[in-house]
């Protein structure tokens, strides 16, 4: 369960998510106000222990299966093969890792696209800002500080409080005009977008990519975090294919190259990619790392 949920995390200090031993809490935006959940598994293969708090608990029972999805119960990985060692190996260390289905569409999907064309530090460092100034506090004594100098948790903006923010502060943010764009033509649409739920995976994809400025990759982000796409692998990303490519082969590749390469996974696709991911295969770094921009306004 820790691993099927490390997923969802937006980098080490992302204000939704906190992990404390073999205990995981999330904060979440949902349409019944913001929702805590703590979630438990005391040893690997025992019964996972499951807590929530806030408005938002509504929302998670009004259907049985919105728990399980959330979990990964709802997972099929039955039909997947693992042919190489490495991935053999991955299997084996982490069984129960599980695509989750959290069926928050645009909560997934705002994140992503102001991950586009950015670093990683960037876009965790702008999407962290914008929720501690916009988000709501996380409800629930588990969404309060576990140690000294940790700071409570925060439930992303819901839709409407993301289309409330004003362009100027998506700069001082650090998230340009082109996705901030993109963001806001989403959330005109977000309805449409969060009915993308129990859609064919291909056709949910399509409903994404309607909207100007969110593409392949961004549509997968969100279909293996938000619709429990297990194919969904992200093409388009630099790390992806590189990082892959070095697992299964010893050699970095392109997208091109890695479509070949994953179909023998057809179907599983994405599990691939989130196993490489877990046992953080990559390439050999060489020369400096790329200095962040200093070219926008003053963040916070």
């Amino acid at each position: 369960m820790i691993a099927t949920w490390s997923a969802l995390r937006r980098g080490g200090g992302d204000p939704t998510f906190a992990r404390r031993g073999r205990v995981v809490i999330k904060a979440w935006g949902t349409p019944t106000g913001p929702l805590t959940m703590r979630v438990a598994q005391p040893a690997p293969g025992e019964p996972v222990v499951v807590r929530a708090w806030g408005p938002g608990a509504q929302w998670l029972t009004a259907s049985p299966e919105r728990l399980p999805a959330m979990c990964g119960g709802l997972d099929d990985p039955s039909g997947f093969v693992p042919e190489h060692e490495v991935l053999r190996r991955a299997t084996d260390r982490w069984p129960g890792v599980r695509v989750p289905a959290t069926g928050l569409v645009i909560e997934a999907l705002v994140p992503s696209i102001i991950e586009q064309r950015v670093t990683g530090a960037e876009a965790f460092t702008s999407y962290r800002r914008l929720v501690r100034r916009y988000g709501q506090p996380a409800p629930g004594p588990a969404g309060r500080p576990g140690v000294a100098g940790e700071r409570p948790l925060m439930a992303p903006p819901t839709a409407r409080e993301w289309a409330l923010i004003p362009s100027w502060e998506w700069l001082r943010a650090g998230v340009d005009s082109q996705r901030s764009d993109t963001v806001m033509r989403a959330l005109r649409v977000a309805g449409s977008l969060e009915r993308c739920v129990g859609l064919p995976s291909a056709q949910a994809r399509a409903r994404l990519m309607a909207v100007p400025g969110v593409g392949v990759w961004t549509a997968a982000e969100v279909a293996h975090i938000a619709l429990g796409d297990a194919d969904a692998v992200s093409f388009g990303d630099y790390h992806v294919a590189r990082n892959i490519g070095v697992a299964l082969t010893g050699e970095p590749v392109d997208d091109e190259e890695l479509a070949v390469l994953l179909r023998p996974y057809v179907g599983h696709r994405y599990r691939v990619q989130r196993y490489v991911e877990l046992l953080g295969i990559a390439p050999e770094r060489h020369g400096a790392r790329r200095s962040l921009p200093t070219h926008l306004p003053t963040r916070w």
